[in-house]
């Protein structure tokens, strides 16, 4: 099928255009290439790489089921332990198109992680894992630690004997129970290494917490890394991960871009004004 040439944000407001620029910061780019480059930089640093294509509005679902196949051939050039991220509702929760990216992916071992979106997917997201293992074992998940749920969830992804990635969320929806972002990522790291987690990644660029988290780590499972988000800034995070020999990988997505914070919180939170305006300046005033 061939590519709509509508891009995210078809809408011309001028807050429109600014919050696309500003989250340009965040992506390797517009095309496959752009994430190519990044993560073949990125590989010559000995950094692996969660790559994912951020689909528009605008995207089929079998549009996007082609970039994560396309991406499945990028990682096979890449360390072996580099892996695809997906986003569930980008192909509608379609098991026969995720079932293409699974019978693509058991070709090299390559694992299939689930991001995490907002809270009304998560549900929808775990049957479609659930539906996922019969056919490939291999997988992942996210688990935002803002969410009381995740608790829940973590016992499901031990369970299922899933990788699992821990971030704080930025994504509150109506009616969720939530918890301090930081205290619940505490919980969860305590709950999941009692429980015998296959493989914990932090993704957080806070120092302090992130240097917290992993020493933990460290002492109570088999395996762990330090994951970060590509447009942010990471030296002093993998300074850290260094120190304590805890391995680094960068999420690089390329696509349509998204912000990593809510504007709409600068009331409560003014740092978002500063990020902000940094973004802009960093990202691309393309259309």
């Amino acid at each position: 099928m061939g590519r709509r040439q509508i891009r995210m944000g078809t809408a011309t407001s001028p807050l429109q255009r600014l919050i696309q620029r500003a989250a340009s910061a965040y992506i390797a780019g517009p095309t496959i290439a752009s994430a190519r480059a990044v993560c073949d930089r990125l590989a010559s640093l000995g950094i692996a790489s969660a790559v994912c294509y951020w689909n528009r509005p605008t995207d089929s679902s079998l549009f996007t089921t082609q970039c994560y196949l396309a991406l499945l051939d990028l990682i096979r050039g890449l360390p072996s332990h580099s892996y695809l991220s997906v986003k569930a509702p980008a192909f509608d929760f379609n098991l026969d198109l995720l079932r293409q990216v699974l019978d693509q992916a058991r070709r090299t071992n390559t694992t299939v992680h689930f991001d995490a979106m907002s809270p009304e997917t998560v549900d929808r997201t775990f049957a479609l894992i659930e539906e996922a293992r019969r056919i490939y074992p291999n997988l992942g998940c996210t688990l935002p630690s803002r969410w009381r749920r995740s608790l829940g969830d973590a016992d499901r992804a031990i369970e299922w004997n899933l990788r699992i990635r821990l971030v704080k969320g930025e994504r509150p929806g109506p009616n969720v129970d939530e918890t301090d972002p930081s205290e619940g990522l505490l919980q969860l790291i305590e709950r999941l290494t009692g429980k015998g987690a296959r493989h914990l990644a932090i993704a957080t660029h806070n120092r302090k917490l992130g240097r917290i988290c992993l020493e933990y780590l460290k002492r109570r499972v088999a395996s762990c890394e330090l994951e970060l988000l590509y447009g942010y800034p990471w030296r002093p995070l993998l300074k850290i991960a260094r120190e304590l020999a805890v391995p680094t990988r960068v999420y690089v997505p390329y696509g349509g871009g998204g912000l990593p914070y809510r504007l709409r919180e600068a009331a409560r939170r003014p740092a978002i004004l500063g990020w902000f305006l940094r973004d802009l300046l960093r990202g691309s005033s393309a259309p």
